[in-house]
This record gives C-alpha cells, sequence and structure tokens, in this order.
C-alpha cells in the first residue's frame, strides 16, 4: 500500500484497538442505514401528523439525500486534510444532534430542516469511513474481514430498519424513529475517542480550493436535485434538463479547477487508476440495480401480493441475512485465493440471473416457491459488494485515503438517485399503459415491475462488461484496497418512500 512519508497508521495500532474501530464504524454505518429505512415505512404516519401535501412529503427524503449525496466528496477530502477521527466524530455529533430536532419537528418546515442536517452529519461520518478501515487494515485477509464486517451491518441494517420502523411508528409513535438515534450516537461517540487512532492531518492549507469546494459541492446539489425530482416534473421537462445542463457545466468547470488549481480539492491523479475508476463506474450501474432490487420487489410484495410493512421486511429477511452471511464467510477468503475480479464477476453473474428471473415472477406468486428460492441468489450481493469495494480503494495512500472514500460513496449515491429514479419511471409508465389496455391493477403493476427488473439486469450485464475490460485482479494479485459493502450503507433505503410515497403508492 503507498502511503504518504512517515510511520502508516495500521502498524502502530493494536489488533482490538483496530477491531474496536472496525465496529465504531460499522456502527456509524448501520446507524445511518437503519435510519434510513425506518424512515421509509413511517412516512404516511408523518404526512397525517404533519400535514405535508403529497409532493411536500418527497422532502422528507430529497433533503436528506441531495445533503448527503453533494457533502460526500467534500467531506472525504476535508477528512484527509483536519483528520478522519475528527471528520467522524464532527459527522455522528451534527447527525445526532439532527435527529433529535426532526423528533421534536412539529412543522413541515422543521423536519425538512432536520432531514437536511442529518444528511450533512451523515456524509461528514461516512466520506471518511471508508478511508479509516483502509488505514487500519493492510493485510489482505484482515482487509477482507472487515468488508465483509461492513457487508453484513448493511444489510442487516436495511432489513432490520424496516421491521423496527413498522414497530415503533405503531406503537411509539413516528417521533421515536429518529429519537432512537440519539443513545446510539452518543454510544457511538463515548467508543470512537479512544477507539479510533489519531491520524496525520496535513492542514486545509494542503487543498483549501475553496473555489473547487464550492464547485463540486453545488453540481452535485443541483444534478442529484434534478434525478430525485425527474418523476415529479418529468425527464424532458425544461426544469430537468436545465437542471441537468448547470450541473453538467459546474461539474466541467470543477474538473477543470482541479487540473490548474495549485492545491486541488480532488487532485487528479486519483482518478488515473484504471481499478478506481472502473470499480466507480461499475458502482454507478450496480447499485442503480440494487434499487430494482430492494425497491421494486419491495413495491411488488406490498402493492400487488398485498404485505404490510413490517411483512414486507421480514419477507425480504432471507436475502439479507444470505448477503451477511457471504459477506462475512466466504468473499474475503474468496478474494485473497482468486483476486477481487473474479468475485466480482461471479457476483454479478448470479445477480443478473435474480433479476432476469424476478423479472417472470407471477402476478399470484406464492413467496415459499416463487420468491424465497430467488432470495438466495442474493448472496451475489455477498460476493459481489466487497469485491467492488475493495477495488474501489485499491491504492489508496493515507493522504488521499478519506477523498477515495468519498468519491466511492458519492458514486453510490448517484447510482442510488439514477436507479430509484429511473426504475420507478418506467415502472409507472408501463403500468399505466397496461393500464389502458384494459389490464386489472395487479396485472399491469406486475407488468411495470417485470420491466424494471429486465433493465436493473440490462443495467448489470453492462457493469460485467466493464468489470471484464477495465477492472484489475484486485488484492489477491497485489493491489491494496478496502472498505464497505456499498449499497446496503448511507442511506441505501432513502430513495424508496419516494417512490411509494401517497402521491404515486402503486407504482
Amino acid at each position: 500500500m503507498s502511503t504518504s512519508p512517515g510511520t502508516p497508521v495500521a502498524p502502530n495500532t493494536s489488533r482490538s484497538r483496530r477491531s474496536l474501530a472496525l465496529a465504531v464504524v460499522a456502527a456509524g454505518t448501520l446507524t445511518v442505514v437503519l435510519d434510513g429505512s425506518i424512515v421509509t415505512v413511517a412516512m404516511p404516519a408523518i404526512q397525517r401528523d404533519l400535514g405535508f401535501s403529497p409532493a411536500g412529503l418527497s422532502w422528507v427524503v430529497d433533503a436528506y439525500l441531495i445533503a448527503f449525496g453533494s457533502l460526500l466528496l467534500l467531506a472525504g477530502r476535508l477528512g484527509d486534510l483536519v483528520g478522519r477521527k475528527r471528520m467522524f466524530l464532527a459527522g455522528t455529533a451534527v447527525f445526532t444532534a439532527a435527529s433529535v430536532l426532526a423528533a421534536v419537528a412539529g412543522s413541515p418546515g422543521l423536519l425538512v430542516a432536520a432531514r437536511f442536517l442529518q444528511g450533512a452529519g451523515s456524509a461528514m461520518s461516512t466520506g471518511v469511513g471508508l478511508g479509516i478501515v483502509v488505514t487500519l487494515f493492510t493485510e489482505p485477509r484482515e482487509r477482507g474481514r472487515a468488508v465483509g464486517v461492513f457487508g453484513f451491518t448493511g444489510a442487516a441494517g436495511a432489513s432490520l430498519g424496516s421491521v423496527l420502523g413498522g414497530v415503533l411508528t405503531d406503537t411509539l409513535g413516528w417521533h421515536w424513529i429518529f429519537l432512537i438515534n440519539l443513545p446510539i450516537g452518543l454510544a457511538i461517540l463515548a467508543l470512537a475517542v479512544p477507539a479510533l487512532p489519531a491520524d496525520r492531518r496535513t492542514g486545509l492549507a494542503a487543498g483549501a480550493d475553496v473555489a473547487g469546494a464550492v464547485l463540486v459541492t453545488a453540481g452535485l446539489m443541483v444534478g442529484i436535485h434534478a434525478v430525485v425530482k425527474a418523476e415529479a416534473y418529468g425527464w424532458t421537462s425544461v426544469r430537468t434538463l436545465g437542471e441537468g445542463a448547470l450541473a453538467v457545466v459546474l461539474l466541467v468547470l470543477f474538473t477543470v479547477r482541479q487540473a490548474t488549481a495549485a492545491v486541488p480539492l480532488m487532485p487528479l491523479r486519483t482518478l488515473r487508476s484504471r481499478n478506481v475508476a472502473g470499480a466507480n463506474a461499475v458502482q454507478v450501474l450496480m447499485v442503480a440495480a440494487l434499487f430494482s432490487f430492494q425497491l421494486v420487489l419491495a413495491l411488488y410484495l406490498q402493492n400487488v401480493l398485498g404485505y404490510g410493512a413490517a411483512r414486507t421486511g421480514l419477507a425480504m429477511l432471507p436475502a439479507a441475512v444470505v448477503i451477511g452471511g457471504v459477506s462475512l464467510t466466504v468473499s474475503a477468503r474468496l478474494s485473497a485465493r482468486y483476486g477481487e475480479r473474479r468475485v466480482l464477476l461471479a457476483g454479478l453473474v448470479l445477480l443478473v440471473v435474480l433479476l432476469a428471473l424476478l423479472g417472470r415472477v407471477p402476478v399470484h406468486a406464492h413467496y415459499a416457491t416463487d420468491i424465497f428460492p430467488l432470495m438466495l441468489l442474493g448472496g451475489g450481493f455477498g460476493l459481489a459488494l466487497p469485491a467492488l469495494t475493495a477495488l474501489g480503494m485499491s491504492g489508496a495512500g493515507e493522504r488521499d485515503a478519506g477523498l477515495v472514500s468519498g468519491l466511492f460513496n458519492t458514486t453510490q449515491q448517484i447510482g442510488m438517485a439514477l436507479g430509484s429514479a429511473v426504475l420507478a419511471t418506467l415502472a409507472a409508465s408501463r403500468t399505466e399503459d397496461l393500464l389502458a389496455t384494459g389490464r386489472a391493477r395487479p396485472e399491469a403493476l406486475t407488468g411495470g415491475y417485470h420491466l424494471a427488473f429486465t433493465v436493473g439486469a440490462g443495467l448489470l450485464a453492462a457493469a460485467l462488461a466493464v468489470t471484464w475490460g477495465v477492472l484489475g485482479a484486485g488484492s489477491g494479485t497485489g493491489s491494496v484496497g478496502a472498505g464497505t459493502a456499498g449499497p446496503v450503507t448511507a442511506g441505501s433505503a432513502e430513495r424508496p418512500a419516494v417512490a411509494a410515497s401517497p402521491a404515486r403508492r402503486d407504482t
């Protein structure tokens, strides 16, 4: 692993302290994922109590997503400059305080503002999470186990959140879905102070590119807003196209700025690695497809088979268990032996089969015979996500670990936004077309979901092609990387609420 001059962090940190640090960072990731799943389930209750309009309700999700996605890259770089431990602690504190503010919110405006702050806090802590891990775990087998832990916590958080959200909302009220973050956040802060090692800080002067920070944050914010609101305004509307064009211009200006600035915010050398650039491209495709599994399958279970929120979470729990089990027990060993590239290819093949079969699921499906067997193929995520993350973080030195971490999490959010918005729009359009031909609503909904699953399979096929043609072998042959298991972390359950909101509940 290449590092900046000086002694790396990991060798000076005991095994027990590194394990505790991993547990702390994983707990922070789990909290973010858990919060996203819980919010999705509680949306109808929030709308009733605070008087949100159907269009306004989506901002409970969008405010978080926009803040989170647009600040990740900046947070990762600032972590390299001022210290990743400091950034993680500050982010956890902001997220915890914003959760309390959300819990006591008595108006739509206050709740949306609290959700924006939650997104900012999540970006600060999550943006440096991979950077912390990559500098702590350098030995391939240990790194593989660390990646597996992240895969397990992410999958567990996504499923646990759906179930826990329904229970808390029904028994104590929606306020508790936010208030539960207070004791968890305080515990993480108490453990993080002694557990996380102090990392070397280069100082703001080493990369205080204010103009670059403004350009990239504004570009990502405008771009993500254009995507998440495209379903409401239309993909070809003047507003959507205008915001998309503005985002492209801002990001192009940011790239030009980074090529010419004396102390760039994001040195373009980070994109010269085929593994880093390729893995981020694969992640956009794979995470977008993942949402056709997480989001569209949940909608199918509820809108076609008539499952409630808690039952839907339980129905998808086997997939989470398989993903976590494969991440913890199989993925690391296979990557160490065969290399991350081969493991990623194997996982993607399984996922293409999974979504292709979901594209043929019947209207009157039986869970035991039609759904449950497919949940087992979800193990492909347990293979693919850790391997992809390792490749995405490969070659990240100590001085740039936070930046590469922020970049990897940013492309994750872009994939989430694109996947959920595009797939929800395609499903809705197909459903409306089938309804217009006289099809019954369950059959029309299923037809829309079939299209989304099929498009998801196509995205995974494209990810296969990029993996085959661009990515190298990974740590199994000497490259270095580490990280989280991608899409099931960092708010992966945030977007379903948009598609399943009262304004568009059937699509």
